[in-house]
């Protein structure tokens, strides 16, 4: 019997929010043997759009935000887990509306999994990723940015999301840890922040809310240029309609821009890892194959 892999995620309000969330959806369709769409009650025609895809392979779940949860965005992990927990395959992919893979790489992600399902020490599989800045033509080299995170997991094994991004194992009630993981031996095409300036800032609204924080005020034009590089692959073909339509084209960096403290501290540690050969950037996983 074949590894049957489920797909899924969660959205709200996708359209008013700039989130590429049908490319994001179609990207991953030709791997999957379902995928699941915890669609949150909201103020645009987000649901009926998902619907029109018409993909006999996806299935919703409507579902009602907890306005009253702002406690570092667990709002985004209880409806990441609710569509978790709705998947019925061998392994479970979790794609965030604003990220997708290449089509080009679905037979290395398909293969990975083959390749490790039969080893329990690994319980999820890791990609690279690619930060987009301000347009498709960069993406950020910060260690400040995560540079790889697990997006694929056994369906089979006690998981659960503290926020949004990733996810702890846990087992006989004890405490979370970070899932023992394989590389994916693929990338994830992250396009959140190359949407329209004024779409981000309502993101980032949104996303103060639930974290009880400030709202970030965000102008791509005032970002440490030594953060970035150029772009120098293709864009999965599925995103490239929302990419000419619904992304910023040209980022013009404010030649006066002063890096912040924090920036600094990057392009310091970014300093050290060329020297070093090392990855200062976060993990939540552990690798062991």
């Amino acid at each position: 019997m074949s590894v049957s892999i489920s797909g899924f995620t969660f959205i709200r309000n996708g359209v008013d929010l700039g989130f590429p969330f049908e490319a994001s959806i179609r990207s991953l369709l030709p791997l999957v043997d379902e995928f699941v769409v915890a669609v949150g009650q909201g103020s645009d025609n987000t649901l009926d759009r998902v619907r029109a895809i018409a993909d006999p392979k996806i299935r919703i779940v409507e579902t009602l935000w907890n306005e009253r949860m702002a406690d570092r965005g667990f709002v985004y992990a209880q409806q990441k887990m609710i569509a978790q927990y709705s998947c019925t395959g061998d392994w479970a992919f979790y794609l965030e509306g604003d990220e997708v893979v290449h089509e080009a790489e679905l037979a290395a992600i398909r293969a990975s999994v083959e390749r490790h399902h039969s080893n329990a020490a690994v319980e999820a599989l890791v990609f690279d990723y690619h930060h987009f800045y301000g347009s498709p033509e960069w993406i950020s080299i910060s260690p400040g940015w995560y540079r790889r995170e697990c997006r694929l997991i056994r369906n089979t094994i006690r998981s659960y999301a503290p926020d949004g991004q990733y996810w702890l194992v846990t087992s006989e009630h004890k405490r979370g840890r970070n899932p023992h993981a394989a590389l994916a031996n693929a990338h994830i095409y992250h396009y959140g922040w190359i949407r329209r300036n004024e779409k981000m800032q309502k993101k980032a609204d949104q996303v103060s809310k639930y974290w009880a924080t400030p709202a970030v005020q965000v102008q791509y034009s005032q970002f440490d240029r030594r953060a970035l590089a150029p772009f120098k692959g293709t864009h999965p073909h599925v995103a490239q309609e929302w990419l000419a339509n619904d992304a910023e084209q040209v980022l013009n960096i404010d030649p006066s821009y002063e890096p912040t403290p924090k920036e600094n501290k990057y392009h310091f540690m970014r300093q050290v890892e060329t020297l070093v050969g090392m990855d200062f950037s976060r993990k939540h996983f552990k690798l062991v194959a």
